[in-house]
């Protein structure tokens, strides 16, 4: 049977990733890909606790009797090792068979013991250190791009649904109650899950950017900052929004105009070939001018895809320029404790040009005031 379109995308993945090894490491014979996310943009396989040795023709897929029919579902054009003892051998068994003489590891993803481990295991054949793969999952290809979107959009309709339940609903109601609605409602949009764990902050908690729901409940006249997302394909969306329940207290209005000022300013620069901490200065910027500069206390974003957080970072340290296709989170802040905060976050996919945004939440405080 012909590989399908799937499939031929995977396995030229797998080569490009190879091919990245091998020049920075010279005469590799294969590679172990140990971090889950890495190991799912490689095969496909959407498993737990598997592992993928490749060379720069073949794929092995080291799992578990648990994923063994899943494996070769989700697999094509992939050898599939269903192992039966400690993964250390199944590697070293596996490597040994196609002729291994010097295996790249990911060190990031890989314990010391267990590298060690897999020294003896192997014998004379060296462990050499990469980092191939997570660079190349930082451009997203139409595919990927697509997965995203629908992330947004189960994220995005829960949110609304959410919002339609009216300002009555939502007086009284704990962050924890208001959390476990969204979440429940995304999974009826379509996602698998909630891409991270959702924040919901009520009045002065919104001055912690990564505050964990708690008991405290909503009030009239207050605010509520939501930090949520979606997966949908194993991809993440990633929004936040600043709902208000009544008339907005003065210093949060000011700071939210800021922030949206700020937020719009980095969208603007986000462009193939802008170098990320070019794009957080011009939001940062806006904040610093309206006095704010210390209580903007994150970088302005971060690349989005199999997971929540990964490369490229949008932070004043970083200076690799944007590439087409990279999908990043803007998301400037301004924290004020004892007070509360605002946060407003929207993905964007970057291209030549400037950048396609791909959620389409309003944000005005009138169009966040509930009714």
């Amino acid at each position: 049977m012909p590989e399908d379109k799937n499939s031929r995308t995977l396995a030229a993945r797998r080569r490009r990733a190879f091919k990245a090894a091998k020049e920075s490491q010279g005469r590799l014979e294969a590679m172990l890909v140990t971090a889950g996310p890495d190991v799912r943009w490689l095969t496909g396989f959407g498993g737990d606790d598997s592992f993928v040795l490749f060379t720069a023709s073949k794929g092995v897929l080291i799992t578990d009797g648990r994923f063994g029919e899943q494996a070769k579902n989700e697999c094509p054009g992939l050898e599939i090792h269903v192992r039966t003892g400690p993964m250390s051998d199944a590697v070293a068994g596996v490597a040994k068979r196609l002729g291994v003489r010097k295996l790249g590891i990911q060190a990031e993803a890989m314990t010391v013991q267990a590298a060690d481990v897999l020294k003896r295991k192997l014998g004379s054949a060296p462990l050499r250190v990469v980092n191939a793969v997570g660079p190349l999952r930082a451009v997203k290809d139409d595919v990927e791009v697509a997965a995203i979107v629908k992330a947004a959009k189960a994220a995005q309709g829960a949110f609304k649904s959410l919002l339609e339940m009216g300002r009555d609903w939502w007086i009284g109601k704990t962050e924890n109650h208001i959390g476990a609605e969204l979440d429940y409602r995304m999974r009826l949009a379509g996602a698998e899950k909630p891409a991270f764990e959702t924040i919901v902050a009520v009045g002065a908690h919104a001055s912690l950017p990564h505050y964990r729901p708690g008991s405290t409940r909503v009030r009239a006249d207050g605010i509520v900052l939501i930090d949520w997302g979606a997966m949908v394909g194993g991809y993440c969306s990633d929004l936040t929004r600043v709902v208000f329940t009544g008339r907005i207290p003065p210093k949060i209005g000011e700071i939210h105009q800021v922030v949206l000022l700020a937020q719009e300013a980095g969208i603007k620069s986000c462009r193939a070939g802008a170098k990320p901490a070019a794009v957080d200065q011009a939001a940062r910027d806006v904040i610093e001018k309206a006095g704010y500069g210390k209580q903007f206390i994150h970088s302005l974003g971060h690349g989005l895809g199999l997971e929540v957080h990964e490369s490229p970072a949008l932070s004043k340290s970083s200076d690799k320029p944007l590439k087409s296709g990279m999908v990043v989170t803007i998301e400037p802040g301004i924290y004020l404790p004892g007070v509360g905060g605002v946060r407003i976050e929207d993905d964007v996919l970057v291209q030549a040009g400037g950048c396609r945004i791909l959620t389409s939440l309003p944000k005005t405080p009138a169009a966040m005031t509930l009714r």
